[in-house]
């Protein structure tokens, strides 16, 4: 026996976040969710699977208009003509409520209930599946808990869309606990929800298996689905790769560099290394550029033809497979910070107030806030667009600020142009 388990598919969701600009692969950004689900099915094909079950979030929200839909039924299609059933429920993304638009589904096509959990027994290899779609998109209940024991003598798989106990960057839905999950007795959890993939417990298997396509930057490393084996009694399962376009982040530490060649070779070598595993596929990289060096005057002075270097450098070393998402530089001028908090003058003080607020000094933060918060009031409004959630009153946001943006300062006082 072997099926596939895959979520969040997300089909027609935006890619965000690559820049426009000349050469950047639009159209293949624009398609990759549906390329994405176009291998998923390739892949069940492939392998032979028995079924496939897919756990939420199949859309990513209400369908602009039929053309989602009706590629999503081309694709189930497709595997109705070899004789796999899909077996699926519905996500906060895509709940009944939220899909306004309706298909008839192909017959190798069943949505579980929202009603209440529904339980689909396979006769022919001993299978029996426990499901619960969401009736809204906002599912606050553990609906877990209702899930029906195992039925003995059969294969148990629950399939459920979860934020589990919590997962950072996930909002909370369906929440539920590995106890609960565990005393159903079933062999296997199918989850959905969560975008990284994590095998959470392994006696028994339960498992999210990510979504099939990295959206954004936040959402790097590669996308996919789990393909599940019964062997000898035991369950299995094994990652595979559908994504078309990888999400990667890279850091370039430039400390020391003595000139700009300096810096692009080291950025060519980063580079590099992401192309010798792209395989097949595009992939979006975001560069950071850090470290204290002698260049940053340099880098600061033109950022928009920096940046345009560092593209030209992913294009040669990814032959037009690797594109830059953005290019973000930290760097910072060599400085003798414990040189200048000797000085007696301006530039000395300046060291010693960074030192005291970027440590915490709650005097400090509040007399530096009660100065900004003036400020502001004084500041047009053009200037504040785009500094909302900036809470320049809160300490906390303070502190943060004054440790990260010293060197910067630092860099202004010395004439050596402001960071990136």
């Amino acid at each position: 026996m072997k099926f596939l388990h895959a979520a969040d598919i997300h089909l027609d969701s935006p890619l965000r976040g690559l820049d426009r600009y000349e050469g950047a692969p639009a159209d293949e950004i624009r398609g990759a969710t549906r390329k994405a689900l176009g291998n998923l099915v390739s892949l069940a094909i492939d392998e032979d699977i028995d079924f496939v079950i897919l756990v939420g979030d199949l859309f990513d929200g209400d369908w602009p208009d039929f053309n989602t839909g009706l590629f999503f039924v081309q694709q189930m299609a497709r595997l109705g003509l070899q004789n796999i059933s899909v077996y699926a429920v519905r996500g906060n993304h895509d709940s009944e409520s939220k899909i306004t638009r309706k298909l008839p589904w192909p017959k190798n096509v069943h949505f579980f209930s929202s009603r209440k959990p529904e339980s689909i027994t396979l006769d022919d290899i001993d299978v029996v599946l426990h499901g619960q779609s969401f009736a809204t998109s906002k599912v606050i209940d553990d609906l877990a808990l209702d899930y029906p024991a195992a039925v003995p003598g059969k294969i148990n798989i629950g399939v459920l869309h979860t934020s589990l106990d919590g997962r950072e960057g996930h909002a909370t839905y369906a929440p539920t606990s590995l106890n609960v999950l565990k005393s159903k007795g079933y062999d296997y959890w199918a989850l959905g929800h969560v975008h990284k993939r994590e095998v959470v417990n392994t006696g028994p298997l339960i498992v999210f298996p990510g979504n099939t396509q990295g959206r954004h930057i936040k959402e790097t490393g590669s996308k996919g689905c789990e393909v599940v084996t019964l062997e000898g009694g035991i369950l299995r399962t094994e990652h595979r790769s559908l994504d078309v376009l990888r999400w990667h982040s890279i850091e370039v530490d430039v400390k020391g560099a003595t000139d700009l060649d300096e810096v692009f070779e080291r950025t060519r070598k980063a580079l590099g290394g992401i192309a010798a595993t792209v395989e097949d596929r595009l992939t979006a990289v975001r560069v950071s550029v850090v470290g204290r060096t002698d260049v940053h005057a340099m880098i600061a002075s033109q950022p928009d033809a920096f940046r345009e270097q560092v593209r030209a450098l992913a294009i040669e070393v990814g032959q037009g497979s690797v594109w830059v998402e953005k290019v973000k530089v930290t760097t910072a001028m060599l400085v003798d910070v414990a040189a200048l908090k000797e000085r007696n003058d301006p530039l000395g003080e300046l060291v010693h107030q960074l030192e005291i607020l970027a440590a915490g000094d709650r005097q400090a933060l509040e007399a530096l806030a009660s100065e900004l918060q003036s400020l502001r009031q004084k500041l047009p409004a053009e200037v504040m667009q785009n500094a909302e959630g900036l809470l320049l009153e809160d300490v906390q946001t303070l502190q943060r600020l004054c440790a990260s943006l010293g060197p910067d300062l630092l860099s202004r006082a010395f004439n050596q142009g402001p960071l990136s």
